[in-house]
């Protein structure tokens, strides 16, 4: 592999590093749960081009299986995230709309009295 390639990869490498950095600094401050959660997506994407990178950089086949290993359960992983992000917002709004039925029920009581 020629030097200037090697060069290349290595500052691609670094420059992803530092993107996941802004990642983890996003995923922990927030301030929304749903940016949490594209964080650490992200997170995962760019660490998934990272072993691609290093794939070509080192000669290693085995670490595009690793990659694509890596894709697969971090797309599980978001997709049951989602899901209990989904679950969690309609218990929500159901609590919601609950105690708006009784708050309603108690002005009602209040008048025909």
């Amino acid at each position: 592999m020629s030097g200037f390639l090697s060069v290349f990869l290595i500052v691609c490498c670094a420059v992803l590093g530092v993107a996941i950095i802004f990642c983890m600094i996003r995923a922990i401050r927030g301030p929304r749960f749903t940016d949490r959660v594209v964080s650490v997506n992200m997170i995962g994407t760019i660490t998934i081009v990272i072993l691609a990178i290093l794939s070509v950089w080192l000669d290693a086949d085995f670490l595009v299986d690793v990659s694509i290993t890596y894709a697969l359960l971090s797309f599980i992983a978001i997709v049951v995230l989602t899901r209990l992000v989904i679950i969690r917002r309609r218990g929500q709004i159901e609590r919601e709309a609950g105690k708006r039925a009784e708050e309603i029920n108690e002005m009602e009581a209040g008048q025909n009295v």
